[in-house]
């Protein structure tokens, strides 16, 4: 049952990064404010991320080992991602649009910090357990 429950989690995170990696290529101005000032060519560092978390969202959805390369891949770009997020709780004109939004996104971005720690913690884990096949 925890097999099952931790399989199912992996795939929606699977899939969540994968659709937010494609939405760079449909709305790449939605993104622009979350690109810091200081970073040169904010488009391409939009069309860049939103590859590497369609890969990512992919890669999690194959085998065992390049879903833990995923996860971890998933885990460090949420990191990096973090800072953004932190940044926009306190910003007078956040980039998600309104303090409410970006008060709701800063605990989602601890959760998908939690959720692929974990998935990649548990496909970590040696093949002679419960979860060698996940």
């Amino acid at each position: 049952m925890k097999q099952l429950f931790w399989t199912v989690l992996k795939i929606i995170l699977a899939l969540f990064m994968i659709y937010g990696g494609v939405q760079h290529f449909i709305k790449p101005d939605f993104y622009i404010p979350f690109v810091p000032s200081f970073l040169p060519y904010p488009m391409a560092i939009i069309y860049i991320s939103g590859i590497i978390e369609i890969a990512l969202g992919s890669a999690m959805l194959l085998y065992k080992k390049y879903a833990k390369f995923g996860a971890l891949g998933v885990l460090v770009l949420m990191i990096l991602f973090l800072p953004i997020h932190i940044w926009d709780v306190f910003s007078e004109t956040p980039a998600i649009g309104s303090h409410k939004a970006a008060l709701i996104r800063l605990p989602v971005q601890f959760v998908l910090i939690a959720l692929s720690w974990k998935v990649y913690s548990i496909l970590s884990i040696k093949k002679n357990n419960e979860y060698s096949n996940y």
